[in-house]
């Protein structure tokens, strides 16, 4: 773990150089020559954990900007984007919107999909499971580019000549999942099964590129193929819920053996976590009324979540344990945990209920809810508790998956982003559900169009 770290760290000034800041910067001299970096394996991997690298900068606190910023279960008492994302008045100038990193990232896993085939006589073993990181990888950054714009610029391949088309137009979403489904079952077939270590947790697996193929397959309502994938993370023995006693371990010390994805950081390249939630009185969100009141009696994760202890609640303490009380802004060593079977069991669970068959549904419901402490749940009393079984999935997400980065793309991905966010902020027209451009995209590339509601 610590190897790769160091070796991530030490391609941070390699790949900056070499690397487009952004393969929608028209300026060639900032692209590098890939037959000049690509000559060895050697060469090979560290070209794939340099995708690792900008992964770590697109996610740092935007995971939570886009995946709760949003959403119902936070306040926050910033401005900037925090404060925007919860009013609702975004505009192509805050920082969230935009998609450099994303965009660095893709370039990146491009450069390592094209060139990795010419470092190898032949096709390895090796140089497939290099390929499908990059493509899972690849993958990864377009699926939340749609999530968060909508049509985005679709390349497929490194910038590398002026006699290239450089100024690129939208690609309709739908196009683009297809290409994220295709790099992902490549993944999914190449990829490792796993690694030494905790590098199991940090770099794409089958397993992690099965778990995001569910994520996409519920995404476009392709129940019966997210079923399938899912199956395949909830057989794979590299993952099993943790107890209760051990849940806070997922997030405060990572490597769990339910974390299926984690994205990576240390003392030297760190996250956001600590600025984003537990700074007490100045941290960018805290828990809102609203989901302070959402958790039903005896549910154990309740305490380990927010600091229960206070009547008006600062700290979002479920990434550094019950009671932390550090008050330093200094960034954090935690990672971000990005996929986890808990996630998975209750997609499984959604996908099932889509398709009438409650009863498997309530099993994977009552799984998560067992370790939580809270009763099972027969059909009646779900309905009951909650008025249908897809509301009492969507409500397990909510509690068990909270300040992960899911609740904003739940809310959209169930059509409930308007009746649970209008009466909050106002939301009430589905084609502001995706983020305008930024507007230096727009600035350097003549060729794209505002998202129609921010015209």
């Amino acid at each position: 773990m610590k190897n790769f770290k160091k070796i991530i760290t030490g391609l941070i000034v390699l790949l900056t150089l070499s690397c487009s800041d952004d393969i929608l910067d028209n300026d060639p001299i900032s692209s590098f020559s890939a037959q000049g970096f690509y000559q060895t394996s050697a060469d090979a991997q560290a070209g794939v954990y340099g995708i690792y690298d900008a992964l770590q900068s697109t996610f740092r606190t935007n995971f939570s900007h886009w995946g709760e910023g949003r959403a119902d279960a936070v306040n926050t008492n910033h401005s900037g984007d925090p404060l925007a994302l919860q009013q609702n008045t975004l505009s192509k100038a805050i920082t969230s919107a935009r998609w450099n990193n994303i965009y660095e990232t893709i370039s990146r896993a491009n450069y390592a999909i094209k060139y990795i085939p010419e470092v190898f006589e032949t096709e390895s073993e090796f140089s497939l499971q290099l390929i499908a990181q990059a493509r899972a990888l690849r993958a990864l950054s377009y699926f939340y580019a749609v999530k968060i714009w909508g049509d985005v610029p679709l390349v497929t391949e490194p910038y590398e000549s002026v006699d290239q088309e450089f100024f690129i137009d939208k690609t309709n979403k739908e196009e683009i999942l297809d290409q994220v489904i295709t790099d992902l079952i490549f993944a999914s077939e190449y990829c490792r099964e796993t690694f030494s270590g905790d590098n199991t947790r940090i770099l794409f697996t089958q397993g992690a590129a099965n778990a995001l193929l569910t994520h996409v397959y519920m995404w476009r309502k392709d129940y019966e193929n997210a079923i399938v994938s899912a199956e395949k993370v909830l057989d794979n023995n590299l993952y099993s819920l943790v107890s209760m006693s051990d849940w806070s371990k997922i997030f405060t010390s990572g490597y769990s053996n339910e974390s299926i994805f984690e994205i990576g950081y240390d003392d030297t390249q760190t996250s956001g976590l600590r600025t984003l939630y537990a700074v007490g009185s100045d941290s960018d969100y805290f828990p809102s009324e609203s989901f302070r009141n959402s958790f039903e009696d005896g549910d154990q994760r309740k305490n380990l979540i927010y600091d229960t202890s206070n009547s008006d609640p600062r700290k979002i303490w479920k990434f550094f344990g019950e009671g932390f009380n550090d008050e330093s802004p200094e960034p954090s060593a935690n990672n971000i945990v990005l996929l986890r079977l808990a996630d998975i069991i209750l997609l499984k669970a959604e996908a099932h209920n889509q398709l009438n068959e409650v009863d498997e549904a309530l099993r994977l419901l009552n799984l998560i809810r067992n370790r939580a402490g809270v009763p099972q749940l027969n059909e009646t009393e779900a309905v009951n508790l909650y008025g249908d079984m897809a509301a009492t999935i969507l409500h397990e997400r909510s509690i068990e998956l909270s300040f992960e980065g899911h609740r904003w793309f739940d809310l959209v991905r169930t059509g409930n982003a308007i009746n649970v966010m209008n009466p909050i902020n106002g939301l009430i027209d589905e084609a502001n559900f995706v983020w305008p451009l930024h507007e230096d995209a727009l600035n350097k590339n003549p060729k794209l169009e505002q998202n129609q509601f921010y015209n």
